[in-house]
């Protein structure tokens, strides 16, 4: 995006007609990768998390083997649930909620329970369908499409800009969710500019020296440098990951920050705080957090109304603070076309 030129957003409609939903659940959430979990969540065997992300359901389980493995959480007999809950462990095997079809943790059909003979069924044809698994400075990404890009150059951008900074220690501290009534892209753009911090955040204004408030983008990865004020909440240094990952880091752990689409027009945040040794979050880091949450949802959740309204079709992107909100619209045009 030139910089001193300023071009036309997305139309309204790919936010407002349900139909762009089904293309881009195939083409931009089956294609790539999607956070999952953090691996201090499965540390022991048997230890499993589900998760359904872009309306697919993914679960994720530590094999006796100590293998991180992951599959859609869908049994091949009729398509029953394999786990309930959000997380947890099972003894060894993995129980359909259904009709109880038995399947081993690496995801091989192990017993049909009560199936009955038939002469053509062969339970080596009926393991679990998998999904790759990648971990990430104990950041879990799946992917479902086979031909997914490969991740070590999808995720370069932000391991260059992390650089030394020691995660090891993290550990999963509290999870949040927040439901929007807004397309997922409302909310992710933004997410990608720092534009309506001063007008929109006071106390992160506050927090951050928002003159300051640089947004670069490398891959498909947008890079955000705010510096922090004096004894702040963050540490001035976040990222967002395509399609709908946001990196948030503190002075003190992280908060990883799925940006979920619940169908065309719901959106759920799932926040994942991340501590040292699972440490417990501090009352002004969830202040904070919880303030610039309904601070976003107010305006996301109006924005959507009015391009519900059928008044606004186009706009104009600054040159100066939305230069990834342009390439972010740019990734989801080069997807919708490739439908």
């Amino acid at each position: 995006m030139s910089a001193d030129v300023a071009i036309e957003t997305a139309p309204s409609d790919w936010y407002s007609d349900p139909n762009v939903w089904a293309v881009e659940r195939a083409r931009i959430f089956s294609a790539g990768w999607q956070f999952a979990a953090h691996e201090s969540a499965l540390a022991e065997a048997g230890a499993w998390c589900a998760e359904t992300l872009a309306g697919y359901p993914i679960l994720l389980v530590r094999g006796e083997d100590g293998v991180l493995r992951g599959f859609h959480n869908v049994c091949r007999h009729r398509a029953g649930p394999l786990v309930k809950g959000d997380a947890g462990r099972c003894d060894g095997a993995l129980v359909c909620q259904y009709h109880g079809w038995r399947y081993a943790l690496d995801g091989r059909l192990r017993l049909a329970r009560d199936f009955g003979p038939a002469a053509d069924f062969d339970p080596r044809d009926f393991s679990l369908f998998p999904v790759r698994v990648e971990n990430w400075r104990g950041l879990l990404f799946v992917a479902i499409a086979d031909d997914a890009p490969d991740f070590s150059q999808f995720i370069a951008p932000l391991e260059a800009r992390i650089g030394n900074r020691d995660w090891s220690d993290l550990k999963l501290a509290a999870r949040r969710k927040h439901a929007l009534a807004c397309n997922w892209k409302t909310y992710v753009e933004n997410y990608l500019e720092g534009y309506h911090v001063p007008v929109l955040h006071p106390g992160l204004d506050a927090d951050i020296r928002s003159e300051d408030y640089r947004v670069t983008v490398d891959g498909r990865v947008a890079l955000h440098d705010a510096p922090p004020r004096e004894a702040g909440v963050y540490d001035g240094v976040w990222a967002w990951v395509w399609p709908n990952i946001g990196v948030n880091i503190y002075q003190r752990g992280l908060m990883i920050e799925r940006m979920s689409p619940v169908g065309h027009g719901q959106t759920r945040l799932d926040y994942f705080y991340l501590t040292p040794g699972g440490e417990a979050v501090s009352e002004a880091t969830f202040a904070m957090s919880d303030q610039v949450t309904a601070e976003d949802k107010w305006i996301t959740e109006r924005v959507q109304e009015n391009l519900n309204a059928g008044v606004y079709r186009t706009g104009r992107l600054s040159p100066k603070h939305e230069c990834a909100v342009a390439a972010f619209q740019a990734w989801v045009r080069e997807a919708l076309k490739t439908a």
